[in-house]
């Protein structure tokens, strides 16, 4: 019994481990989901540590599965946390609350990474989302490929953590949508050279003379290979476009898909013109 006078103290019972709360609540792994529990504290802990210093802070974690990271992120004294995931098998297994969020640390499955990160980075060009508060940096753990797209590695990898910090003052200050069709473009034709993928801005009508004046006033080797492409490159390639597009307001909404496309329409009424002549 506690002494007079003296309130008595409680102490909770330890947290389950995760491998604990994985039996308790029958959870396996799902492979279509790209799916694999992390149970090493140490390992979950040192991912949370490349995240900063998270103390006082307001954390926002996308696809906690058993809680494996989200238990280093509460032991790194956040002020509150936010957690979002998919699969319901693992939300009775969470005991955290939802609050605002300001940090973005994510497990990322290959077929789900590039279309959030740049979903994140469209969020932060226009101060949407959690990027509302500002320029908040993003930890994420990703697995193989999307590891070595991002960092441009040779060797395999089997997951990464890849810490995003943006930059106050973007290196290409044109809108997201401009910066976008012209990397889009050139990438598209990732093993010829670069003016290939550039052609694709201009219609078939002016591609050839547009293609060669965007790559004259943009100082750029018309037979460099796209991941040749520098930063510099891309800032001066985007400074062009945008003059270009000044120029003639209908060029950006131009699509070489949708003149293919209506290519082969006109193409195919000709063969059913011609057949129905025959007949």
């Amino acid at each position: 019994m506690a002494a007079p006078g003296k309130l008595s103290t409680c102490r909770l019972p330890p947290l389950p481990t995760i491998r604990e709360i994985i039996k308790l609540f029958r959870l396996q792994a799902t492979k279509q989901l790209s799916q694999n529990f992390l149970l090493d504290l140490r390992l979950t802990d040192k991912i949370v540590r490349k995240a900063g210093n998270l103390a006082n802070a307001y954390v926002y974690e996308v696809g906690p599965g058993p809680g494996g990271i989200t238990r280093s992120i509460l032991n790194a004294d956040v002020a509150e946390l936010l957690v979002v995931e998919k699969d319901t098998r693992f939300i009775p297994g969470l005991q955290v609350r939802y609050p605002k969020m300001c940090v973005c640390v994510c497990v990322c499955v290959f077929s789900v990474s590039t279309p959030l990160i740049i979903k994140w980075r469209v969020c932060v060009c226009v101060c949407v989302c959690v990027f509302v508060y500002g320029r908040t940096q993003m930890t994420l753990t990703c697995v193989c490929v999307c590891v070595m797209i991002i960092c441009l590695l040779t060797m395999k990898v089997d997951v990464g953590v890849v810490h995003f910090t943006p930059l106050i003052q973007p290196k290409i200050e044109q809108p997201f949508k401009l910066v976008e069709k012209v990397v889009q473009n050139v990438f598209q034709f990732r093993r010829k050279y670069c003016h290939r993928g550039l052609g694709m801005l201009f219609p078939e009508a002016q591609r050839l003379e547009n293609t060669g004046r965007l790559l004259e006033l943009a100082d750029i080797d018309p037979t460099l290979r796209p991941r040749q492409l520098s930063i510099s490159h891309f800032k001066s390639l985007c400074e062009v476009y945008r003059r270009m597009c000044d120029e003639d307001p209908q060029l950006f909404a131009y699509n070489f898909r949708e003149e293919l496309r209506q290519r082969k329409i006109k193409k195919k009424e000709k063969q059913d013109d011609a057949k129905s002549y025959r007949l």
